[in-house]
């Protein structure tokens, strides 16, 4: 294998580490960047998917010279080092993940800190996409690359205690225990790497600084760190999407194929996901082979939360039975970590590893899945032995390292095990006796479960996928004038309600009512006891005669406010949509069509194929009008709980603003002024004008006509 690393090919550049380490697990990783950063006096990059200013980087009894939070560090060495520039680097993340991250964090690492503490939100990237490389360089000539961000929910120590107090976020709330490793490196290999930070840092629109002279040599190692090597060529593999000027790069993915198909004995995984199916197709061919490898793979029991499970853990499921199907000689074994059985506690695999026999190690931010092959920004970092013994010593004294922390075992332990049996699944499974242990991970997904989840080309993309694709996926370009046609309906419906509320106040209609009166009529109707029984009845009644929900919805919040009228328009529609549904399956398909013509067999297809997907789909980008869409469900075959769940998911956003903009409405009727008429007005224009837009781009890209100006 000593030739396996090509640059240009699987690999940009291969680059000497004086000193490089595997560094496992967070409070080993942490402190080792708390002591490295102490060191720095020119320049720190820290390029990550997450971080949190709150961070606290070492976590014991001591008392210690420099602030153990990451913001109030970096601050503290920038006042104290004039020339110390800090360059901070976190995607530019989407919606999705705004929970999970630090409020403000502009405000926290830029505005309150150092004026050589500079923050940027790196949003250069195609839609979709996102700045997963984990970097940390300092002074150019150390750095840290691999799975660990220096963000929340990822410190925590080798021994993973169930109840370790210290385990907790920066509000204090306890998380599970977590796994992941970085390498470090130094020398030529650190100065390649603080290269590909400018470049991140140039990428995002930043003004890199010039890197420094005669800094590749020797680098600020941290003092907990004890090298595993010395003297290591260091391939440095990268993901890049291509986006406006820049061409894709593929060397991650490239690289994987590579070591998957030169490994003789076994290959060795940690990954928090699976589910590209390049990667599957790759060990699909050598778990064929009458003589291939040993195939073991280390994966999390379940990734993340509610969403994750219910679509990167299905993507693994399938990925998972081809390759038992592939397995014809019994070299595959798929297990999760355990710490514990009483209660059952298991380990979160956040971790992207592999180990080719005793001959290759890879640590990195890529994980097994399609999104890392080619639409994240990506970063590996992979050792060879090639003809040196010391190099594949340390590679296979890693992954022993790594089982035994599974195994509740030792590295010396293991690697006894694995002469013993010759085999590495052998070893695993003479080991496998107490209750820290490798449990066999099944991955079986219900098949009700299953027809949820389209295929990984929409969930996992491997590449950019061009928004107007995006939209045609979910809306065919056939229905799509529906959707803009229901959803102009909304707009016209709320600038005739501003219209009329314009002109009760500043015209003589005013005369003809009395809102003293209307006001005083909606205070009574808050006020009766059967108030919360009669709003969601109306909503069904109105359900049964395909009354415009737009409306009701208007009017519930205009009498009961923004957050009674919230609850009372979710509840209400929801009601409505269960009882249609029950009655579209009482009457059946045949009865169904004579009412809802031409729509039933285009939603029924949507149902068919995607179950509680296509009900959110169709509740935020309506094909058809509500009710029609409920009874239509009710005669499909779509389970009651999946149309529920998917049509409270999907109509919330719509609901929310529309509460807004009706509430908006009703403001300016109680409180009438010149300047909220015209923010009222000028956000519905903006949605009408949006729709229209949006609308004529599609077609224009559809049609492949370029835009036309007015002149």
């Amino acid at each position: 294998m000593q030739d396996l690393f090509k640059p240009q090919h699987n690999c940009q550049t291969v680059a000497t580490a004086n000193r490089a380490a595997f560094i496992v697990d967070g409070e080993a990783y942490f402190r080792a960047v708390y002591e490295a950063l102490q060191q720095a006096r020119h320049t720190v990059f820290i390029v990550g998917w997450d971080m949190h200013s709150e961070l606290k980087l070492v976590r014991d009894d001591q008392q210690h010279k420099f602030p153990v939070k990451l913001g109030d560090l970096l601050n503290r060495l920038a006042a104290a080092h004039k020339g110390l520039h800090i360059y901070l680097l976190c995607w530019d993340f989407a919606m999705i993940y705004a929970m999970e991250r630090e409020l403000f964090p502009r405000y926290k690492l830029k505005w309150r800190t150092h004026r050589r503490v500079d923050y940027c939100l790196d949003g250069a990237h195609p839609v979709g996409a996102s700045q997963h490389q984990k970097l940390v360089v300092i002074d150019d000539a150390l750095a840290f690359a691999g799975g660990l961000d220096l963000g929340v929910q990822r410190w925590d120590t080798s021994s993973h205690q169930p109840d370790d107090a210290r385990r907790v976020d920066p509000d204090g709330k306890p998380y599970p225990p977590f796994h992941d490793v970085q390498l470090a490196v130094d020398g030529p290999a650190a100065r390649a790497l603080a290269e590909l930070a400018r470049d991140r840092w140039a990428r995002a629109g930043g003004d890199p600084p010039p890197l420094r002279e005669g800094a590749a040599e020797e680098g600020p190692w941290p003092p907990s760190v004890t090298p595993d090597l010395k003297q290591a060529p260091v391939a440095i593999a990268r993901t890049f999407p291509g986006h406006k000027d820049r061409k894709a790069v593929q060397e991650v993915q490239q690289l994987y194929l590579d070591t998957i198909a030169v490994a003789r004995r076994w290959i060795y995984v940690e990954n928090q996901y699976l589910s590209s199916h390049r990667i599957c197709q790759a060990l699909e061919r050598r778990l064929v082979e009458t003589d291939g490898p040993e195939v073991v793979l280390i994966l999390p029991e379940r990734t993340g939360g509610w969403l994750e499970q219910h679509t990167m853990d299905i993507l693994r499921g399938r990925i998972l039975v081809r390759l038992r199907q592939a397995d014809r000689h019994g070299r595959l074994r798929v297990y999760y970590p355990r710490l514990a059985m009483a209660p059952p506690c298991t380990l979160m695999v956040h971790a992207k590893v592999m180990v080719i026999d005793d001959e290759v190690a890879r640590v990195g931010s890529s994980n097994l899945s399609n999104r890392s092959m080619g639409l994240d920004s990506e970063l590996d970092l992979a050792l060879a032995a090639g003809t040196d013994e010391k190099v594949g010593k340390a590679i296979a004294g890693f992954r022993n390292r790594l089982l035994a922390e599974h195994l509740g075992s030792d590295e010396a332990a293991v690697a006894d095990a694995i002469e013993r049996q010759g085999s590495l699944i052998g070893a695993i499974e003479s080991l496998n006796t107490g209750s820290r242990a490798l449990v066999p991970l099944s991955g079986k997904v219900p098949p009700e479960v299953d027809q949820w989840v389209p295929e990984s080309e929409l969930l996992d993309p491997e590449q950019p996928v061009a928004p107007e694709a995006l939209v045609d996926h979910f809306v065919s370009p056939k229905e799509q004038p529906s959707v803009f046609r229901h959803l102009s309906k909304a707009v016209v419906v709320f600038a005739v309600a501003l219209l009329l509320a314009a002109m009760w106040r500043w015209s003589p209609l005013g005369e003809w009512l009395d809102l003293a009166t209307v006001l005083d009529a909606a205070e009574w109707l808050r006020q009766q006891a059967l108030t919360p029984v009669l709003v969601p009845l109306a909503y069904v009644l109105g359900g049964m005669v395909a009354f415009p929900v737009t409306l009701m919805i208007l009017a519930t919040v205009m009498v009961f406010g923004p957050w009674w009228g919230l609850g009372y328009a979710l509840i209400g529609a929801e009601l409505s949509a269960a009882v249609l549904f029950g009655a579209g399956r009482y009457l059946g398909r045949d009865a169904v069509r004579r009412f809802s013509g031409r729509w039933i067999n285009r939603i029924s297809r949507k149902l068919s194929q995607a179950g509680l997907l296509a009900i959110i789909t169709l509740r935020i980008v309506p094909v058809a009008p509500f009710s029609v869409i409920n009874l239509v469900a009710g005669a499909s075959e779509i389970r009651f709980r999946d149309f529920a769940l998917g049509t409270i998911i999907g109509m919330l956003p719509g609901v929310v603003t529309m509460v807004v903009l009706a509430h908006g409405i009703s403001y300016f009727l109680r409180q009438p002024a010149l300047d909220s008429f015209a923010v009222l007005g000028g956000a519905i224009l903006l949605a009408g004008g949006g729709l229209f837009a949006v609308r004529r781009w599609l077609k224009q890209k559809r049609d492949g006509t370029p835009a036309q100006g007015n002149g």
